[in-house]
């Protein structure tokens, strides 16, 4: 027999903020996080706007900065997160066997060995000329040999595993956007094979730098409606022109059911569901058709042994690009058939910003509230409608609506798609 999933502990660290309740009451009043970029200058970029998470360090959870200085911004992303989860969770002291627990991350690569090289560079400048020696003197003072590894992705997973006792299965899953949503669905199939009883799950991710910044701006990914940067991101809207980059973490606490209740821990909602396919397509781009974005979605609904009329919402991906949003629109009509427009679809992201690797385990906590208090947020900035998407995207307020069982999905570069299903835990 199937051993089941719940979800006993959630936290997050956003451009809403880093409090799950004022998070989740700035999403359904429609507030956005998006502002112009001040982690670097960039008045010269074509895209000058992002998400980005201000006025917090790791003091909130009780860390001291000297300890972590080494460590980059995702990985500070990723402690504060985790830390609100395992005390949200009240697995905290010991309460678990550190063997049945592991960590499954959704993380990105660092990037502090670009920001500390431009360090170096200035430093060992004299007269418009580099100093060599100068050069290498401030390289040794700079370049801690830790901060090389924290380009390695799975530095996270492994720094979460020291900071809560995690001796169980460690692990990191890079599949760009949908990355956090596949660790998570993957640290369910750990518990459910009964390799574990907890897992630490969930995503941390920056690339809010010069190098990320312009990358996706040469894939012409992003927006550049820099004139009002809390308008910017627009799924489904038929002037959408590209996602804004966000960043920050979301984790959540996942538990074997049998052991959740014996300690009589807080259930937020059952993972019943997992789907994992690719498009076998192109690297940048979904398939027209939404192959695998049909196949994925099936196969977390089949997961969860639910009908498509269970589906009471569904978190779109809903990037604000004009392939994404059309493709997963054609998807969901190609799934649910009539009935898709009948159900109440929205994007996190014109709020929040695309959190990339982030994004999934910030929109399944979403999915979490929202099974909760039986309300849906809104998609923001949806002005104008487009023939291609057609569906119901909870224009601009908030809903209420009974959701007993939702539907996340995830798509990312490279043709990854995950799809989970989350569904009331009702004894």
């Amino acid at each position: 027999m199937r051993r089941r999933v719940v979800v006993t502990g959630i936290g997050c660290v956003t451009p809403l903020g880093t409090q799950i309740e004022t998070v989740w009451r700035r999403l359904l009043g429609g507030e956005s996080g998006i502002g112009y970029i001040s982690l670097f200058d960039a008045s010269n970029f074509p895209t000058r706007i992002s998400a980005e998470v201000r006025d917090w360090d790791l003091t909130e959870v009780g860390e001291d900065l000297e300890r972590w200085k080494y460590q980059g911004r995702h990985t500070h992303f990723a402690i504060g997160a985790a830390k609100k989860a395992m005390a949200d969770s009240g697995l905290e002291n010991g309460r678990i066997d550190p063997l049945r627990f592991g960590v499954y991350a959704g993380s990105g690569e660092g990037q502090q060995d670009f920001q500390r090289f431009v360090q170096m560079m200035l430093a060992a400048m004299d007269d418009g000329e580099l100093n060599l020696a100068k050069f290498t003197k401030t390289g040794l003072e700079i370049l801690h040999p830790l901060v090389e590894l924290e380009q390695e992705p799975n530095m996270p997973a492994g720094h979460l595993a020291s900071l809560v006792g995690a001796q169980g299965p460690n692990a990191n899953c890079l599949t760009a956007c949908a990355a956090s949503s596949q660790a998570i669905g993957e640290a369910v199939e750990i518990i459910r094979r009964g390799e574990a009883d907890v897992m630490l799950s969930g995503g941390t991710h920056t690339m809010i730098h010069p190098f990320g910044v312009t990358g996706f701006n040469l894939l012409t990914a992003l927006s550049t409606y820099n004139e009002e940067p809390q308008k910017a991101s627009r799924p489904f809207d038929r002037n959408r022109d590209g996602f804004v980059l966000g960043e920050g973490a979301g984790m959540v606490v996942l538990e074997e059911l049998e052991q959740a209740k014996a300690r009589g821990a807080h259930i937020y909602g059952e993972m019943c569901g997992y789907g994992s396919t690719a498009d076998a397509f192109r690297i940048t781009d979904t398939h027209p058709e939404g192959r695998g974005a049909i196949s994925c979605i099936k196969m977390a609904l089949d997961d969860a042994k639910v009908t498509t009329d269970q589906i009471a919402y569904i978190n779109a991906h809903g990037t604000s690009t004009s392939v994404n949003d059309r493709v997963e629109t054609l998807a969901v009509k190609r799934v649910f058939g009539e009935r898709a427009y009948k159900i109440p679809v929205s994007s996190t992201k014109s709020m929040m910003g695309h959190l990339i690797a982030a994004a999934g385990a910030t929109e399944v906590i979403f999915c979490l509230l929202a099974i909760r208090d039986n309300v849906v947020p809104p998609t923001t900035n949806y002005e104008t409608p487009d023939p291609a998407c057609d569906l119901d995207y909870v224009p601009n307020v908030c809903r209420e609506v009974p959701c007993n069982t939702v539907l996340t999905n995830s798509f990312g570069f490279g043709g990854q798609n995950i799809s989970l299903v989350i569904r009331r835990y009702a004894g």
